[in-house]
Protein backbone atom coordinates (compact mmCIF):
# COMPACT_ATOMS: atom_id res chain seq x y z
CA UNK A 1 0.00 0.00 0.00
CA UNK A 2 2.71 2.65 1.08
CA UNK A 3 4.67 1.83 -2.02
CA UNK A 4 1.24 2.51 -4.33
CA UNK A 5 0.07 5.43 -2.46
CA UNK A 6 4.51 6.94 -2.69
CA UNK A 7 5.40 5.83 -6.16
CA UNK A 8 7.04 8.18 -8.91
CA UNK A 9 3.83 8.21 -11.01
CA UNK A 10 1.67 9.29 -7.48
CA UNK A 11 4.13 11.76 -6.67
CA UNK A 12 4.84 13.04 -9.76
CA UNK A 13 0.70 13.73 -9.86
CA UNK A 14 0.61 15.14 -6.73
CA UNK A 15 3.60 17.85 -7.13
CA UNK A 16 1.50 18.74 -10.38
CA UNK A 17 -1.95 18.78 -8.78
CA UNK A 18 -0.15 21.11 -5.55
CA UNK A 19 0.67 23.44 -8.32
CA UNK A 20 -2.58 23.86 -10.05
CA UNK A 21 -4.14 24.58 -6.71
CA UNK A 22 -1.50 26.99 -5.74
CA UNK A 23 -1.63 29.06 -8.89
CA UNK A 24 -5.57 28.79 -8.73
CA UNK A 25 -5.36 29.94 -5.28
CA UNK A 26 -3.43 33.14 -6.31
CA UNK A 27 -5.51 33.99 -9.26
CA UNK A 28 -8.54 34.09 -6.72
CA UNK A 29 -6.75 35.90 -4.18
CA UNK A 30 -5.66 38.11 -7.12
CA UNK A 31 -9.17 38.95 -7.87
CA UNK A 32 -10.75 39.42 -4.30
CA UNK A 33 -8.13 42.70 -4.53
CA UNK A 34 -10.97 44.63 -6.54
CA UNK A 35 -13.29 44.70 -9.61
CA UNK A 36 -9.91 45.88 -11.75
CA UNK A 37 -8.17 42.80 -11.28
CA UNK A 38 -11.26 40.79 -11.60
CA UNK A 39 -12.32 42.03 -14.86
CA UNK A 40 -9.05 42.19 -16.26
CA UNK A 41 -8.57 38.76 -15.53
CA UNK A 42 -11.78 37.82 -17.40
CA UNK A 43 -11.03 40.27 -20.36
CA UNK A 44 -7.69 38.30 -20.28
CA UNK A 45 -9.85 35.20 -20.97
CA UNK A 46 -11.96 36.97 -23.39
CA UNK A 47 -8.34 38.08 -25.54
CA UNK A 48 -7.13 34.29 -25.17
CA UNK A 49 -10.24 32.79 -26.54
CA UNK A 50 -10.07 35.65 -29.64
CA UNK A 51 -6.62 34.51 -30.00
CA UNK A 52 -7.51 30.84 -29.81
CA UNK A 53 -10.20 31.19 -32.73
CA UNK A 54 -7.74 33.11 -35.23
CA UNK A 55 -5.03 30.69 -34.80
CA UNK A 56 -4.27 28.04 -37.37
CA UNK A 57 -4.63 24.65 -35.16
CA UNK A 58 -7.06 22.26 -35.59
CA UNK A 59 -10.91 23.04 -34.50
CA UNK A 60 -11.72 20.48 -32.05
CA UNK A 61 -8.55 21.54 -30.10
CA UNK A 62 -9.67 25.04 -30.08
CA UNK A 63 -13.23 24.10 -28.91
CA UNK A 64 -12.47 22.18 -25.81
CA UNK A 65 -10.13 25.11 -24.89
CA UNK A 66 -12.83 27.85 -25.37
CA UNK A 67 -14.99 25.54 -23.87
CA UNK A 68 -13.06 25.53 -20.32
CA UNK A 69 -12.33 29.12 -20.79
CA UNK A 70 -15.89 29.70 -20.69
CA UNK A 71 -16.38 27.47 -17.84
CA UNK A 72 -13.84 28.82 -15.63
CA UNK A 73 -13.40 32.64 -17.07
CA UNK A 74 -10.72 33.55 -14.02
CA UNK A 75 -8.37 30.83 -14.29
CA UNK A 76 -9.01 29.41 -18.20
CA UNK A 77 -7.24 32.35 -19.61
CA UNK A 78 -3.88 31.29 -17.32
CA UNK A 79 -4.48 27.95 -17.94
CA UNK A 80 -4.31 28.23 -21.51
CA UNK A 81 -1.35 30.03 -21.85
CA UNK A 82 0.55 27.55 -19.40
CA UNK A 83 -0.78 24.08 -20.83
CA UNK A 84 -2.39 25.38 -23.85
CA UNK A 85 -0.41 27.12 -25.88
CA UNK A 86 1.97 24.77 -28.32
CA UNK A 87 4.51 27.43 -28.39
CA UNK A 88 8.18 26.00 -27.59
CA UNK A 89 11.28 27.63 -25.40
CA UNK A 90 13.93 29.54 -27.24
CA UNK A 91 16.18 26.66 -26.58
CA UNK A 92 13.52 23.70 -28.33
CA UNK A 93 13.27 26.05 -30.99
CA UNK A 94 16.90 26.02 -31.76
CA UNK A 95 17.27 22.15 -30.99
CA UNK A 96 13.64 21.75 -33.28
CA UNK A 97 15.37 23.22 -36.31
CA UNK A 98 18.46 21.08 -36.15
CA UNK A 99 15.86 18.36 -35.58
CA UNK A 100 14.04 19.10 -38.74
CA UNK A 101 16.62 19.45 -41.01
CA UNK A 102 16.73 16.87 -43.38
CA UNK A 103 19.97 15.03 -44.18
CA UNK A 104 20.69 15.32 -47.86
CA UNK A 105 18.39 13.50 -48.62
CA UNK A 106 18.98 14.05 -52.44
CA UNK A 107 22.16 12.14 -51.69
CA UNK A 108 20.89 9.41 -50.36
CA UNK A 109 17.48 8.58 -52.69
CA UNK A 110 16.54 7.40 -56.10
CA UNK A 111 14.35 9.56 -57.30
CA UNK A 112 13.41 7.37 -60.31
CA UNK A 113 11.86 4.86 -57.67
CA UNK A 114 9.31 7.37 -56.56
CA UNK A 115 8.52 8.16 -60.40
CA UNK A 116 7.81 4.38 -61.75
CA UNK A 117 5.58 4.18 -58.71
CA UNK A 118 3.52 6.90 -59.99
CA UNK A 119 3.43 5.79 -63.55
CA UNK A 120 2.44 2.39 -62.17
CA UNK A 121 -0.74 3.90 -60.45
CA UNK A 122 -1.08 8.23 -60.10
CA UNK A 123 -3.04 7.91 -56.78
CA UNK A 124 -0.21 5.57 -55.49
CA UNK A 125 2.08 8.44 -56.41
CA UNK A 126 0.54 11.46 -55.17
CA UNK A 127 0.73 10.09 -51.42
CA UNK A 128 4.04 9.16 -51.62
CA UNK A 129 5.08 11.92 -53.20
CA UNK A 130 3.77 13.88 -49.94
CA UNK A 131 5.89 11.77 -47.32
CA UNK A 132 8.89 12.28 -50.19
CA UNK A 133 8.44 16.02 -51.00
CA UNK A 134 6.97 17.23 -47.61
CA UNK A 135 7.33 14.87 -44.43
CA UNK A 136 10.96 14.37 -46.01
CA UNK A 137 11.41 10.48 -46.11
CA UNK A 138 12.79 8.60 -49.84
CA UNK A 139 10.26 5.53 -51.12
CA UNK A 140 12.77 2.42 -51.86
CA UNK A 141 12.48 -0.77 -53.85
CA UNK A 142 14.96 -2.76 -52.65
CA UNK A 143 13.35 -3.97 -49.52
CA UNK A 144 11.73 -6.93 -48.22
CA UNK A 145 8.67 -7.11 -45.85
CA UNK A 146 7.25 -9.49 -43.23
CA UNK A 147 4.01 -9.09 -41.31
CA UNK A 148 3.57 -10.40 -37.35
CA UNK A 149 -0.04 -9.99 -36.69
CA UNK A 150 0.34 -10.83 -33.19
CA UNK A 151 3.34 -9.93 -30.87
CA UNK A 152 4.56 -13.21 -30.01
CA UNK A 153 5.45 -14.14 -33.69
CA UNK A 154 7.42 -10.68 -33.65
CA UNK A 155 9.16 -11.36 -30.16
CA UNK A 156 10.69 -15.03 -31.11
CA UNK A 157 11.87 -13.02 -34.64
CA UNK A 158 13.43 -10.01 -32.65
CA UNK A 159 15.53 -12.47 -30.95
CA UNK A 160 16.83 -13.90 -33.75
CA UNK A 161 17.75 -10.46 -35.45
CA UNK A 162 19.22 -9.19 -32.25
CA UNK A 163 21.65 -12.28 -32.09
CA UNK A 164 22.75 -11.49 -35.61
CA UNK A 165 23.77 -8.15 -34.81
CA UNK A 166 27.72 -7.02 -35.48
CA UNK A 167 27.71 -3.65 -35.56
CA UNK A 168 25.23 -1.63 -33.73
CA UNK A 169 21.64 -2.07 -32.40
CA UNK A 170 19.18 1.26 -31.93
CA UNK A 171 15.90 0.91 -29.65
CA UNK A 172 13.44 3.44 -29.48
CA UNK A 173 10.30 2.67 -27.44
CA UNK A 174 7.26 4.67 -25.66
CA UNK A 175 7.18 1.52 -22.46
CA UNK A 176 9.67 -1.17 -21.32
CA UNK A 177 8.79 -3.02 -18.46
CA UNK A 178 11.09 -5.67 -16.53
CA UNK A 179 9.17 -8.97 -17.67
CA UNK A 180 10.04 -11.71 -19.67
CA UNK A 181 10.22 -9.69 -22.64
CA UNK A 182 12.46 -7.26 -21.86
CA UNK A 183 15.07 -9.60 -19.49
CA UNK A 184 15.51 -11.95 -22.73
CA UNK A 185 16.28 -8.56 -24.70
CA UNK A 186 18.13 -7.28 -22.52
CA UNK A 187 20.11 -10.12 -22.17
CA UNK A 188 20.84 -10.08 -25.61
CA UNK A 189 21.80 -6.52 -25.58
CA UNK A 190 24.40 -6.94 -22.66
CA UNK A 191 26.37 -9.51 -24.70
CA UNK A 192 26.47 -7.39 -28.08
CA UNK A 193 27.67 -4.38 -26.06
CA UNK A 194 30.08 -6.72 -24.26
CA UNK A 195 31.40 -7.59 -27.76
CA UNK A 196 31.76 -4.30 -28.86
CA UNK A 197 28.66 -3.81 -30.43
CA UNK A 198 27.18 -0.17 -30.50
CA UNK A 199 23.96 -0.37 -28.57
CA UNK A 200 21.82 2.95 -28.25
CA UNK A 201 18.17 3.23 -26.40
CA UNK A 202 15.64 5.77 -25.89
CA UNK A 203 12.65 5.12 -24.03
CA UNK A 204 9.75 7.52 -22.80
CA UNK A 205 10.05 8.94 -19.32
CA UNK A 206 6.20 9.09 -19.30
CA UNK A 207 5.30 6.21 -21.20
CA UNK A 208 7.72 3.95 -17.87
CA UNK A 209 6.82 6.15 -15.30
CA UNK A 210 5.03 2.61 -13.57
CA UNK A 211 7.29 0.38 -15.10
CA UNK A 212 11.03 1.32 -14.55
CA UNK A 213 12.96 3.22 -12.09
CA UNK A 214 13.19 6.14 -12.08
CA UNK A 215 17.37 5.94 -12.45
CA UNK A 216 17.14 2.90 -14.65
CA UNK A 217 19.09 4.40 -17.41
CA UNK A 218 22.08 4.54 -15.05
CA UNK A 219 21.73 0.97 -14.75
CA UNK A 220 21.59 0.64 -18.29
CA UNK A 221 24.49 2.61 -18.96
CA UNK A 222 26.84 0.21 -16.31
CA UNK A 223 25.84 -2.29 -19.01
CA UNK A 224 27.83 -0.59 -22.03
CA UNK A 225 24.52 0.40 -23.55
CA UNK A 226 24.47 4.63 -23.69
CA UNK A 227 20.94 5.46 -23.05
CA UNK A 228 18.71 8.53 -23.32
CA UNK A 229 15.35 9.20 -21.67
CA UNK A 230 12.88 10.85 -23.50
CA UNK A 231 11.50 14.08 -22.03
CA UNK A 232 12.43 13.65 -18.20
CA UNK A 233 9.63 13.98 -16.14
CA UNK A 234 10.05 16.95 -13.92
CA UNK A 235 7.21 18.20 -11.69
CA UNK A 236 6.45 21.23 -13.31
CA UNK A 237 3.22 22.12 -14.78
CA UNK A 238 3.77 23.72 -18.42
CA UNK A 239 2.81 22.01 -21.87
CA UNK A 240 5.93 20.03 -22.57
CA UNK A 241 4.99 17.43 -20.82
CA UNK A 242 2.19 16.39 -23.69
CA UNK A 243 5.03 15.62 -26.05
CA UNK A 244 5.89 12.11 -25.94
CA UNK A 245 8.23 9.94 -27.46
CA UNK A 246 5.34 7.14 -29.16
CA UNK A 247 7.38 4.96 -31.51
CA UNK A 248 8.79 1.56 -31.25
CA UNK A 249 11.56 1.12 -33.76
CA UNK A 250 14.42 -1.54 -33.47
CA UNK A 251 17.21 -0.94 -35.72
CA UNK A 252 20.20 -3.43 -36.10
CA UNK A 253 23.06 -2.94 -38.49
CA UNK A 254 21.19 -0.78 -40.71
CA UNK A 255 19.98 -3.52 -42.54
CA UNK A 256 16.81 -4.85 -40.49
CA UNK A 257 14.27 -2.82 -39.10
CA UNK A 258 11.13 -3.71 -36.58
CA UNK A 259 8.19 -1.37 -36.13
CA UNK A 260 4.56 -1.53 -35.17
CA UNK A 261 2.13 -1.40 -32.08
CA UNK A 262 4.02 -3.95 -29.75
CA UNK A 263 6.05 -2.05 -27.13
CA UNK A 264 8.54 -3.73 -24.59
CA UNK A 265 6.57 -5.39 -21.81
CA UNK A 266 4.72 -8.83 -21.27
CA UNK A 267 1.17 -8.20 -21.85
CA UNK A 268 1.79 -7.71 -25.99
CA UNK A 269 3.00 -11.52 -26.02
CA UNK A 270 1.08 -12.39 -24.11
CA UNK A 271 2.90 -13.39 -21.16
CA UNK A 272 0.66 -11.75 -18.78
CA UNK A 273 -3.34 -11.21 -19.30
CA UNK A 274 -4.55 -7.24 -18.06
CA UNK A 275 -7.55 -6.86 -20.93
CA UNK A 276 -7.99 -10.10 -22.25
CA UNK A 277 -6.10 -11.16 -25.38
CA UNK A 278 -3.87 -8.68 -26.61
CA UNK A 279 -4.20 -8.01 -30.53
CA UNK A 280 -1.31 -6.11 -32.31
CA UNK A 281 0.26 -6.20 -35.20
CA UNK A 282 4.54 -5.12 -36.28
CA UNK A 283 6.91 -5.74 -39.14
CA UNK A 284 9.81 -6.14 -40.03
CA UNK A 285 11.12 -4.68 -43.30
CA UNK A 286 15.45 -5.29 -44.51
CA UNK A 287 17.15 -3.41 -47.12
CA UNK A 288 17.93 0.10 -48.22
CA UNK A 289 14.09 1.15 -46.85
CA UNK A 290 15.54 0.63 -43.11
CA UNK A 291 17.54 3.65 -43.62
CA UNK A 292 14.53 6.36 -42.92
CA UNK A 293 14.43 4.27 -39.69
CA UNK A 294 18.11 4.88 -39.02
CA UNK A 295 17.69 8.27 -39.82
CA UNK A 296 14.61 9.09 -37.65
CA UNK A 297 16.01 7.08 -34.61
CA UNK A 298 19.62 9.16 -35.03
CA UNK A 299 17.99 12.81 -34.99
CA UNK A 300 15.70 12.26 -32.07
CA UNK A 301 19.03 10.54 -30.65
CA UNK A 302 20.85 13.64 -31.36
CA UNK A 303 18.04 16.05 -30.38
CA UNK A 304 17.64 14.77 -27.02
CA UNK A 305 21.26 13.74 -25.46
CA UNK A 306 23.02 17.64 -24.28
CA UNK A 307 26.60 16.13 -24.73
CA UNK A 308 28.27 17.12 -28.00
CA UNK A 309 29.92 13.78 -27.77
CA UNK A 310 27.15 11.71 -27.52
CA UNK A 311 26.13 12.92 -30.68
CA UNK A 312 26.11 10.85 -34.20
CA UNK A 313 27.31 11.93 -37.28
CA UNK A 314 24.13 10.26 -39.27
CA UNK A 315 25.16 9.86 -42.62
CA UNK A 316 28.15 7.85 -41.26
CA UNK A 317 25.72 4.87 -40.93
CA UNK A 318 24.59 5.02 -44.64
CA UNK A 319 24.99 1.71 -46.37
CA UNK A 320 25.57 2.27 -49.64
CA UNK A 321 23.65 -1.02 -51.15
CA UNK A 322 22.18 -4.01 -49.10
CA UNK A 323 21.55 -6.77 -51.19
CA UNK A 324 17.86 -8.60 -51.23
CA UNK A 325 15.01 -9.23 -52.84
CA UNK A 326 11.95 -6.39 -53.70
CA UNK A 327 9.18 -6.90 -52.67
CA UNK A 328 7.25 -3.98 -53.83
CA UNK A 329 7.56 -0.17 -52.44
CA UNK A 330 8.11 0.72 -48.98
CA UNK A 331 8.15 3.85 -47.09
CA UNK A 332 9.09 4.79 -44.07
CA UNK A 333 8.18 7.63 -41.88
CA UNK A 334 8.01 9.59 -38.72
CA UNK A 335 6.14 12.32 -37.23
CA UNK A 336 6.99 15.12 -34.78
CA UNK A 337 4.77 17.80 -33.10
CA UNK A 338 7.92 19.94 -33.61
CA UNK A 339 6.86 21.48 -36.74
CA UNK A 340 3.33 22.35 -38.50
CA UNK A 341 3.38 19.55 -40.68
CA UNK A 342 0.35 16.51 -39.31
CA UNK A 343 2.23 14.28 -41.22
CA UNK A 344 -0.03 11.13 -39.67
CA UNK A 345 -3.14 12.81 -39.82
CA UNK A 346 -2.56 13.97 -43.60
CA UNK A 347 -1.28 10.08 -44.37
CA UNK A 348 -4.71 8.58 -43.07
CA UNK A 349 -6.64 11.54 -45.14
CA UNK A 350 -4.97 10.95 -48.33
CA UNK A 351 -5.81 6.76 -48.36
CA UNK A 352 -9.25 7.90 -46.68
CA UNK A 353 -10.04 10.25 -49.88
CA UNK A 354 -8.18 8.59 -52.84
CA UNK A 355 -10.08 5.16 -51.64
CA UNK A 356 -12.25 3.85 -54.32
CA UNK A 357 -12.90 -0.12 -53.24
CA UNK A 358 -12.31 -0.24 -49.75
CA UNK A 359 -10.67 1.10 -46.33
CA UNK A 360 -9.77 -0.78 -43.55
CA UNK A 361 -8.35 0.70 -40.46
CA UNK A 362 -7.55 -0.96 -36.78
CA UNK A 363 -7.11 1.55 -34.31
CA UNK A 364 -7.19 1.47 -30.05
CA UNK A 365 -8.88 4.65 -29.46
CA UNK A 366 -10.73 6.53 -32.16
CA UNK A 367 -10.66 10.57 -31.10
CA UNK A 368 -10.95 12.53 -34.49
CA UNK A 369 -11.08 15.50 -35.44
CA UNK A 370 -14.06 16.98 -38.01
CA UNK A 371 -11.45 16.27 -41.28
CA UNK A 372 -11.11 12.91 -40.56
CA UNK A 373 -14.94 12.07 -39.47
CA UNK A 374 -16.08 13.99 -42.72
CA UNK A 375 -13.11 11.73 -44.66
CA UNK A 376 -14.72 8.49 -43.50
CA UNK A 377 -18.30 9.72 -44.24
CA UNK A 378 -18.12 10.99 -47.39
CA UNK A 379 -16.22 7.57 -48.50
CA UNK A 380 -18.61 5.60 -47.03
CA UNK A 381 -21.17 7.80 -48.58
CA UNK A 382 -19.55 7.32 -52.40
CA UNK A 383 -19.60 3.72 -52.03
CA UNK A 384 -16.72 2.71 -50.29
CA UNK A 385 -15.98 -0.51 -48.48
CA UNK A 386 -15.03 1.70 -45.07
CA UNK A 387 -14.39 -0.86 -41.94
CA UNK A 388 -12.82 0.46 -38.71
CA UNK A 389 -11.78 -1.96 -35.65
CA UNK A 390 -11.57 -1.00 -32.14
CA UNK A 391 -11.72 -3.29 -29.06
CA UNK A 392 -13.76 -4.82 -27.20
CA UNK A 393 -12.44 -4.52 -23.73
CA UNK A 394 -10.98 -1.04 -22.87
CA UNK A 395 -7.95 -0.41 -21.42
CA UNK A 396 -9.31 3.17 -20.78
CA UNK A 397 -12.61 3.51 -20.04
CA UNK A 398 -13.38 7.06 -20.71
CA UNK A 399 -11.28 7.12 -23.77
CA UNK A 400 -13.42 3.46 -25.10
CA UNK A 401 -16.25 6.07 -24.08
CA UNK A 402 -15.05 9.22 -26.10
CA UNK A 403 -14.55 6.23 -29.27
CA UNK A 404 -18.18 4.83 -28.67
CA UNK A 405 -19.10 8.61 -29.20
CA UNK A 406 -18.25 8.07 -32.82
CA UNK A 407 -20.25 5.48 -33.78
CA UNK A 408 -23.70 7.01 -34.54
CA UNK A 409 -22.53 9.64 -37.25
CA UNK A 410 -20.31 7.51 -38.71
CA UNK A 411 -22.35 3.96 -38.89
CA UNK A 412 -25.35 6.39 -40.22
CA UNK A 413 -22.85 7.71 -42.74
CA UNK A 414 -22.47 3.43 -43.58
CA UNK A 415 -18.99 3.12 -42.03
CA UNK A 416 -19.14 -0.65 -40.10
CA UNK A 417 -17.39 -0.93 -37.10
CA UNK A 418 -16.14 -3.73 -35.23
CA UNK A 419 -15.15 -4.26 -31.69
CA UNK A 420 -12.91 -6.86 -31.09
CA UNK A 421 -14.33 -9.54 -28.61
CA UNK A 422 -11.49 -11.45 -27.46
CA UNK A 423 -10.06 -8.59 -25.45
CA UNK A 424 -7.87 -5.30 -26.03
CA UNK A 425 -6.86 -3.89 -29.87
CA UNK A 426 -3.60 -1.79 -29.98
CA UNK A 427 -2.92 -2.92 -33.35
CA UNK A 428 -2.43 0.51 -35.78
CA UNK A 429 -2.93 -0.11 -39.08
CA UNK A 430 -4.65 0.89 -42.32
CA UNK A 431 -5.54 -1.18 -45.97
CA UNK A 432 -7.02 0.46 -49.04
CA UNK A 433 -7.60 -1.06 -51.78
CA UNK A 434 -5.21 -4.19 -51.74
CA UNK A 435 -3.03 -1.28 -53.04
CA UNK A 436 -1.97 0.71 -50.09
CA UNK A 437 -1.20 0.06 -46.20
CA UNK A 438 0.54 0.86 -43.03
CA UNK A 439 1.96 -0.77 -40.14
CA UNK A 440 2.72 1.77 -37.32
CA UNK A 441 2.30 3.43 -33.88
CA UNK A 442 -0.28 6.21 -34.88
CA UNK A 443 -3.55 5.92 -33.23
CA UNK A 444 -5.92 7.78 -34.67
CA UNK A 445 -6.24 10.34 -31.99
CA UNK A 446 -5.40 13.93 -30.97
CA UNK A 447 -2.21 13.16 -29.31
CA UNK A 448 -0.96 10.70 -31.92
CA UNK A 449 -1.19 13.54 -34.31
CA UNK A 450 -0.49 16.74 -33.14
CA UNK A 451 1.54 15.78 -29.48
CA UNK A 452 3.38 12.59 -30.00
CA UNK A 453 6.57 11.50 -32.69
CA UNK A 454 5.28 9.03 -34.05
CA UNK A 455 6.40 6.35 -36.87
CA UNK A 456 4.93 3.87 -39.27
CA UNK A 457 5.86 1.86 -42.43
CA UNK A 458 3.74 2.59 -45.83
CA UNK A 459 3.77 -0.37 -48.60
CA UNK A 460 2.63 0.11 -51.81
CA UNK A 461 1.92 -2.80 -54.36
CA UNK A 462 3.92 -5.03 -51.84
CA UNK A 463 2.89 -8.66 -51.08
CA UNK A 464 2.60 -7.93 -47.44
CA UNK A 465 -0.25 -6.17 -48.13
CA UNK A 466 -2.20 -9.40 -49.13
CA UNK A 467 -1.02 -10.71 -45.00
CA UNK A 468 -2.44 -7.72 -43.62
CA UNK A 469 -5.68 -8.14 -45.41
CA UNK A 470 -5.72 -11.95 -44.34
CA UNK A 471 -4.99 -10.56 -40.37
CA UNK A 472 -7.59 -8.02 -40.89
CA UNK A 473 -10.34 -9.93 -42.05
CA UNK A 474 -9.50 -13.12 -39.37
CA UNK A 475 -9.78 -10.22 -36.88
CA UNK A 476 -13.32 -8.96 -38.04
CA UNK A 477 -14.60 -12.93 -38.00
CA UNK A 478 -13.78 -12.89 -33.54
CA UNK A 479 -15.16 -9.37 -33.86
CA UNK A 480 -18.71 -8.37 -33.29
CA UNK A 481 -20.00 -5.46 -35.88
CA UNK A 482 -21.79 -2.88 -34.12
CA UNK A 483 -25.36 -1.57 -35.42
CA UNK A 484 -26.88 1.61 -35.53
CA UNK A 485 -29.48 0.42 -33.81
CA UNK A 486 -27.75 -0.51 -31.01
CA UNK A 487 -25.47 2.87 -30.87
CA UNK A 488 -28.97 4.68 -31.12
CA UNK A 489 -30.31 2.34 -28.07
CA UNK A 490 -27.52 4.03 -25.69
CA UNK A 491 -29.22 5.95 -22.31
CA UNK A 492 -29.25 9.33 -22.62
CA UNK A 493 -27.29 10.34 -19.70
CA UNK A 494 -24.37 7.91 -21.12
CA UNK A 495 -24.75 9.54 -24.28
CA UNK A 496 -24.40 12.62 -22.70
CA UNK A 497 -21.68 11.54 -20.75
CA UNK A 498 -19.68 10.34 -23.65
CA UNK A 499 -20.38 13.53 -25.67
CA UNK A 500 -19.21 15.56 -22.81
CA UNK A 501 -15.84 13.72 -22.84
CA UNK A 502 -15.47 13.89 -26.90
CA UNK A 503 -15.66 17.42 -26.20
CA UNK A 504 -12.81 17.71 -24.04
CA UNK A 505 -11.13 14.91 -25.55
CA UNK A 506 -7.90 17.05 -26.87
CA UNK A 507 -7.09 18.30 -23.50
CA UNK A 508 -6.89 14.30 -21.73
Amino acid sequence: MFKKLFNRLTTFAFLILLQVVFLISIILQLSSFGPFVYVSLEVLSILIVIWIMVKNINPIYKLAWCVLILLVPLTGGVFYLLWGNKRLPKRVKEKAAIFSARYLKDEVRDARILSQLAGENSQLGTIATYLDEVAGFPIWSNTQSEYFPVGETMYVRMLEELRKANDYIFMEYFIIDEGIMWRSILNILKEKAAAGVRVLLIYDDMGCIKTLPHDYDVTLREYGIKVTVFNPLRPRANATLNYRDHRKITIIDGKVAFCGGINLADEYINEIERFGHWKDTATLIRGEGVWNFTETFLRLWNFEVEDPAEKEDILAYRHDSIAVTPSGYVQPFSDSPLDSENVSENFFLNVINKATDYVYITTPYLVIANELQTALCLAAKNGVDVRVITPGVPDKKYVYNVTQSYYPALLAAGVRIYEYTPGFLHAKTVLSDDQIGLVGTVNMDYRSFYFHFECGVTFYNAPILQDIKDDLLKTMEVSKEVSLAEAKATPLLKRMYRNLLKVFSPLM
